[in-house]
């Protein structure tokens, strides 16, 4: 553990890919999903023990999420929580938390990760995560974690890495060569018949002054916003800048302003269990099946029943019967009951029970 490490977890997101679990007012971040009676969230910061202190744990949510951040994590005192006042994508996100951390420590390496991602080798993680650091502290460069894909799935974004680019230098690091978004199936055949193109895992590990070095110079506009309120950052007039920073800021994500950009890119290639948890048939992927292949979250009785996930309120018995290949899921007031190869709809059907019943179960 070094002290001028420092970990950002985004947590402004609100799924609506899990939908009904995930809602507006309760995100799938504060959702223990794995049922293992942790949120997503503390599981996130329960994986960088021992990378980097707790004082130097910041997360990044809305503001009307704060005070679940705070419940979640009672020992993060309120400074650490940076609250957006309206969602700008990831560019916005990673200018706020990076020249807030940088006023404090110009120094400072920084890990960014989503806080609803999901991880089952630990120690492999962190390992890896380390080892990022390290190259992050010494050399100028850009860091991402590029996944080990295990199959042609058109959920992820791909990045190409320039095979053979190596030297004692950067150790097991690529340069990133391409990033492409969301594949057809066809096309995500090609990348990962081919070996050298990875999942995009979101995750990054850079210094301060390189991040926002390259804030400069690909999104000059995020960065003079951020550069005027400098001196406002960590004082008691930060939520008034932000409030009118955020309004001048564009939605653009980190990966389109930046990471496609910059030359100095590099991906460390990675395999330890990783999913980013965006869709329920990936919690069915990761998560422990029953004899027949079933993953369930609930009290809940089965017939007949094979290659399902089902999460239901505990307090609730719920007994299937005759089904293959379904999501059941319950929260609140909502039950879906859909095909897993029909999860993409899960959005349409948000949609359409917004305009037909309101903003009540959205």
């Amino acid at each position: 553990m070094t002290q001028n490490t420092y970990l950002v977890v985004m947590a402004g997101g609100i799924g609506s890919r899990f939908w009904p679990f995930s809602r507006t007012n309760h995100p799938k971040q504060f959702h223990d999903v794995m049922g293992v009676g942790r949120s997503m969230l503390q599981l996130t910061v329960d994986r960088f023990a021992g990378i980097c202190p707790p004082e130097n744990v910041f997360v990044v949510t809305n503001r009307d999420y704060s005070e679940l951040v705070q419940q979640h994590l009672p020992d993060l005192p309120p400074d650490q929580i940076l609250g957006e006042p309206i969602g700008r994508n990831t560019a916005p996100c990673i200018a706020y938390a990076s020249y807030r951390i940088a006023q404090r420590d110009p120094k400072a390496v920084i890990i960014v990760t989503p806080a609803d991602h999901a991880v089952q080798r630990e120690e492999e993680f962190r390992g890896i995560i380390s080892q990022a650091v390290a190259s992050a502290r010494s050399q100028d460069i850009l860091i991402t974690l590029g996944i080990q894909p295990s199959r042609p799935d058109t959920g992820y974004g791909y990045i190409q890495f320039i095979d053979g680019d190596q030297s004692e230098l950067y150790g097991s690091l690529r340069k990133v060569k391409t990033f492409t978004e969301k594949p057809n199936l066809e096309l995500a055949k090609m990348f990962v018949d081919s070996g050298d193109f990875l999942w995009n895992s979101g995750l990054f590990i850079w210094r301060a002054e390189v991040i926002m070095q390259a804030f400069h110079q690909y999104l000059s506009d995020i960065a003079e916003v951020f550069d005027e309120g400098l001196d406002q950052l960590g004082t008691s007039h930060e939520q008034d800048f932000i409030t009118g920073a955020y309004s001048r800021c564009r939605n653009i994500s980190i990966d389109y302003g930046i990471m496609e950009k910059a030359d100095n890119v590099y991906v460390l290639p990675a395999d330890f269990g990783w999913s980013d948890l965006g869709t329920w048939d990936s919690l069915h992927r990761i998560g422990r099946g029953d004899e027949n292949g079933n993953v369930i979250d609930g009290d809940v009785i089965l017939y007949d029943t094979r290659e399902c996930v089902i999460k239901t309120p505990s307090e609730r018995l719920v007994v299937v019967q005759g089904l293959e290949g379904y999501i059941v899921a319950e929260y609140d007031n909502v039950l879906l009951i859909c095909k897993r190869t029909e999860e993409q709809r899960v959005k349409e059907f948000v949609a359409d029970v917004r305009a037909k019943k309101g903003n009540g179960y959205n």
